[in-house]
């Protein structure tokens, strides 16, 4: 079971937002992981819990940040329910898309998990639900992702098998790298490992 953390940082001008402690694994249902996350002065800003069936489909995912907070799940595309501050009102949202993704380096993992690309496939577009900091505000967005490379690296725990991706978002034309290996990202924009207790889990398939 991997536990470590990640930093956060704006990927123009690096400037940190947060630090992202996680754990994850594989398990009965898929893979799930769960953060807390911090302010650069180590103030609590919200949390990431993320569910996801054996196809790599979102089963569960909740989010807080501040004091808004976001509970979705893949059915007829995604579906969530957005609540306010207050806790009053709460706004129900639905997508014809694959996913969710946001800031967590837990929703790239994610992404990859559910096109398992091969390296001699060609670019896979898909749908997401993005929720942005720092109110989790909706939006779709689209991107297509292809697997550049695929290397095993020795490690004194056996090979570690690394995938870099090419995302582009197809709106901008905007693309940028993104390395995982097994569940966890080792590195992508605006996002650096810091911390890993333990090796990353291999999945089955």
């Amino acid at each position: 079971m991997p536990r470590g953390r990640y930093s956060l940082h704006d990927p123009h001008d690096h400037t940190p937002l947060a630090e992202e402690h996680f754990q994850c694994a594989p398990g009965p249902s898929g893979w799930r992981y769960v953060s807390q996350v911090t302010t650069p002065s180590g103030t609590h800003h919200g949390s990431v819990d993320l569910t996801l069936d054996d196809l790599g489909r979102p089963l569960r995912l909740e989010l807080h940040a501040g004091s808004w907070q976001v509970r979705g799940a893949a059915l007829d595309g995604v579906t969530w329910v957005r609540t306010d501050p207050t806790g009053i009102h709460a706004t129900e949202g639905t997508a014809r898309a694959h996913a969710f993704t946001g800031t967590s380096p837990a929703f790239l993992v994610a992404t990859a998990r559910l096109l398992r690309l091969t390296p001699s496939a060609s670019a896979t577009r898909l749908r997401l639900v993005a929720f942005t900091d720092p109110v989790l505000a909706p939006r779709t967005v689209d991107q297509s992702w292809a697997l550049l490379e695929r290397e095993a690296h020795a490690t004194d725990n056996g090979p570690l098998t690394v995938d870099e991706y090419q995302v582009t978002a197809l709106d901008t034309g905007e693309q940028h790298t993104v390395h995982i290996a097994g569940d966890v990202v080792l590195a992508a924009p605006g996002i650096e490992l810091d911390d890993l207790q333990s090796p990353p889990s291999v999945f089955d398939s």
